[in-house]
């Protein structure tokens, strides 16, 4: 009687103590409170999605920068509620279904997930839900303040064109932002930490969609293909001195610290095979991948054979597939070469048009391919239309910024941790 007396205090003694946790303040934002509880989950899910392992050690160094975002996210959905701004149900929901497809996760996997962890679901909607509004918020308050000037476009055009034959660089980059003096080394010490983690594997993505401070967090922090002309001119000389597969140091600026990361180079305006555009016939024989046998293999190959010597063109590979595998055949058309499978890179990049290619052996079956055109990309020097795109991108980037951090100077911040 003594022992499961002494077990139900024990019980009583946790259960107390993990609501303590649950009530017990982290901040307070002007008129709402962040608890211990809020903080823990939101760790926990910032550990999971980033591959950051959890210790104390880990914890002690991230611990700061996720109150900071937790508060930052309580001053964006007070200033939506102030001009009735809110994510709705639905889009939440399609956010949460693309980062299912993103992970690879089947519908309902990011909820499993979650539980698996001890995760709550509202930390994962919540940061959703404030990423949501707080670009509607930018868009809807800070773009009449945009005004791309007819001269700014012609002199970034200008630029630009002096970049053909030059180097252009597709960058990811992670910003961490220091509002004031006080916040220098333990900003500075984040970076370095989140680097070194890097360097051990985890996911750039992983990190700049939980970490960074910039609009560019919800696409892995990647600016997608740039020139040394579009580049901030801290960054530009940074990554002109960058391999491929590189990260920076910490690139201290005038708002804060930014890691960038150089994913791949190019050489601007003189396209390369991967960037070519080809349309292709396809001819597929499929097989159950988990249960076909080598006889259901060697059929499909064989009858991916017969197409590539009866095939004389990409008409007669359109009559042929209609006839012999309609579910799975067809064509291909303006597709990207570097967006294909390495090793059919190859083979695609090794044909003329009107050739067919060898039988072509996968997991789930045999296929058949012939080159029917080949052609170069559009102009890599940006329309009008598209530059002002991203002019207005750049500066709507630094507005927001701005913005919040006016919010966060006039607010009431109260931190306890």
């Amino acid at each position: 009687m003594a022992r499961i007396a002494a077990a139900l205090l024990l019980i009583l003694t946790s259960v107390t103590a993990a609501a303590a946790q649950e009530t017990r303040i982290a901040a307070i934002v002007n008129d709402d409170m962040i608890s211990l509880g809020d903080l823990d989950a939101r760790i926990k899910l910032v550990l999971m999605s980033s591959q950051l392992p959890d210790n104390p050690q880990v914890r002690q160094r991230v611990t700061p920068q996720v109150l900071r975002t937790l508060i930052d996210e309580k001053l964006e959905l007070q200033e939506g509620k102030k001009y009735n701004v809110t994510a709705s149900d639905d889009e939440v929901s399609k956010s949460l279904e693309r980062l299912e497809q993103q992970n690879n996760l089947p519908k309902g996997g990011l909820d499993k997930l979650l539980s698996q962890q001890g995760i709550p679901r509202s930390t994962l909607t919540d940061q959703i839900a404030a990423s949501i509004v707080w670009q509607k918020l930018v868009q809807g308050k800070l773009s009449s303040d945009v005004s791309i000037s007819d001269e700014e476009v012609k002199d970034t055009l200008a630029r630009i064109k002096q970049e053909v034959g030059k180097s252009q660089y597709r960058v990811a980059q992670i910003y961490l932002a220091i509002d004031n003096p006080s916040q220098e080394s333990e900003v500075k010490a984040l970076a370095d930490r989140l680097i070194e983690q890097m360097h051990q594997g985890t996911s750039f993505s992983a990190i700049a969609q939980q970490f960074s401070q910039s609009p560019t967090a919800a696409v892995g922090g990647d600016l997608g293909w740039l020139t040394a002309a579009e580049l901030p001119h801290d960054i530009a000389q940074v990554v002109q001195g960058m391999e491929p597969g590189q990260l920076s140091a910490p690139i201290r600026t005038a708002g804060g610290y930014y890691i960038v990361g150089l994913l791949e180079r190019r050489t601007f305006g003189k396209p390369g095979p991967a960037d070519m555009l080809v349309t292709l016939a396809r001819i597929v024989f499929p097989v159950n991948g988990q249960t076909a046998t080598d006889a259901d293999r060697q059929k499909a190959f064989l009858a991916a054979q017969q197409v590539a010597e009866a095939a004389k063109s990409c008409d007669d590979m359109k009559r042929i597939g209609e006839q012999r595998a309609p579910q799975t055949s067809g064509e291909m058309r303006d597709t990207k070469v570097g967006s294909m499978a390495p090793e059919l890179q190859t083979i695609i990049n090794a044909l003329q048009p009107g050739q067919v290619s060898k039988p072509v052996n996968f997991r789930d079956g045999s296929a058949v391919f012939m080159l029917c055109e080949r052609k170069e990309p559009p102009s890599p020097i940006p329309t009008r239309e598209q530059l002002v795109e991203t002019l207005t991108r750049q500066r709507l980037d630094t507005l927001a910024r701005r913005y919040l951090r006016d919010l966060r100077r006039t607010a009431y911040v109260d931190m306890r941790v």
